[in-house]
């Protein structure tokens, strides 16, 4: 094993707390600094992990010890962030999605080629046993030529639970870019990159109230669209049914399903790491459970970073900036058939990333 990664995490929000136990487990990575605009809430943050320095952003950036910033900002700084990161020499990993626009996006990855860094994002539960055991029963031809997918969230919205939800609403929120992500990026990994889309989409208040904490009971603004659904066209001739929403009470429909001419799977939630794959034949009766088969098992947040920061010279990462790039493309472009009314080719793409094989997230060879 080579030296640990210096990590430097700007961004103490309720997210940081999955990722910073996963930092501390793996060998391959060592957290060295945060940094947050709200310096208390940074150092409540690291106060598990003795040694860790909090500072300020500017003051992260230019500290010689990082070798990667973990971007765990609200969306609608990341660009920002990733940016002023990359000018200081330091590799990017940014919490989805990758920016709120895909211009901003886009803008990151050619300074990220100017600058001679990488750019990788979440999310990096694709990673786990669940996504990846679809994946290969799909590869090894459990189900035959794949020829659709659906794909399905609903809740009715994370100010229930948030004490503070307010970025769920404005621009870079909203279902589909807040949870679009894991859907999409699973049925990337699944049945490779997006060629054209339509879309519809509704906002059905135009406020939300605050459920918990010390500002139960607000009202806050809702300046996203908060019912999305639309097809997806894949380039391998497969076709994507996506619903994505924040106005409904609950659903029975499966998180993710996947058929093809010889059979059907249904996915587990692509926004958890594992979770039961069945499938079901054509000839046969009813469904079976297939037995975990690729993947890092017990992954949690973070994973993704070491497998991204681990990959060879001259290969894609899994979680790379191409593939959160074109999943916004993806997203944007939904959208803007829904304001359309109109199909929209999607003119980015994306190798279809490589599979995970079975294994421990911290135990893996290349991880640890």
């Amino acid at each position: 094993m080579g030296e640990p990664v210096n990590v430097g995490v700007v961004g103490c929000g309720a997210i940081s707390a999955q990722y910073l136990p996963t930092i501390d487990r793996l060998p391959r990575l060592r957290l060295v600094a945060v940094a947050d605009l709200d310096l208390d809430r940074a150092r409540e943050a690291v106060r598990p992990y003795p040694g860790v320095d909090v500072m300020t952003v500017p003051e992260l950036m230019a500290d010689p010890r990082v070798d990667v910033v973990l971007n765990l900002t609200v969306p609608a700084a990341h660009a920002e962030i990733a940016l002023q990161a990359m000018a200081a020499g330091k590799d990017v990993y940014c919490e989805k999605p990758l920016a709120v626009t895909a211009a901003d996006a886009e803008r990151m990855l050619r300074a990220a080629g100017a600058a001679g860094v990488r750019v990788g994002c979440a999310p990096d539960t694709v990673l786990g046993t669940g996504t990846q055991t679809a994946r290969k029963a799909i590869d090894d031809g459990l189900i035959g030529r794949p020829v659709a997918a659906t794909a399905t969230m609903m809740t009715p919205g994370h100010e229930r639970w948030h004490p503070n939800p307010d970025f769920y609403y404005l621009p870079g929120g909203g279902p589909l870019m807040d949870m679009g992500p894991y859907y999409i990026t699973s049925l990337v990994t699944l049945l490779g990159p997006v060629t054209s889309v339509v879309g519809a989409a509704g906002r059905t208040r135009a406020k939300r109230t605050i459920g918990s904490g010390p500002r139960r009971g607000e009202e806050i603004p809702v300046a996203v669209d908060t019912h999305v659904t639309g097809v997806l066209v894949h380039a391998s001739g497969a076709m994507s049914t996506l619903v994505m929403s924040f106005d409904g009470a609950a659903t029975t429909a499966p998180n993710m399903e996947v058929h093809g001419e010889e059979g059907s799977l249904v996915v587990p939630d692509p926004n958890h790491f594992d979770g039961p794959v069945r499938l079901s034949r054509v000839g046969e009766d009813g469904w079976r459970a297939l037995p975990a088969s690729a993947g890092y098992v017990e992954a949690a947040r973070g994973v993704g970073l070491a497998d991204f920061l681990s990959t060879p010279d001259g290969e894609e990462p899994r979680t790379s900036g191409t593939v959160a790039f074109h999943v916004l493309d993806v997203m944007e472009s939904l959208l803007s058939s829904a304001g359309s009314g109109a199909a929209v080719t999607v003119t980015s793409t994306c190798a279809r990333p490589r599979p995970v094989a079975l294994g421990p997230a911290g135990g893996a060879d290349h991880l640890s």
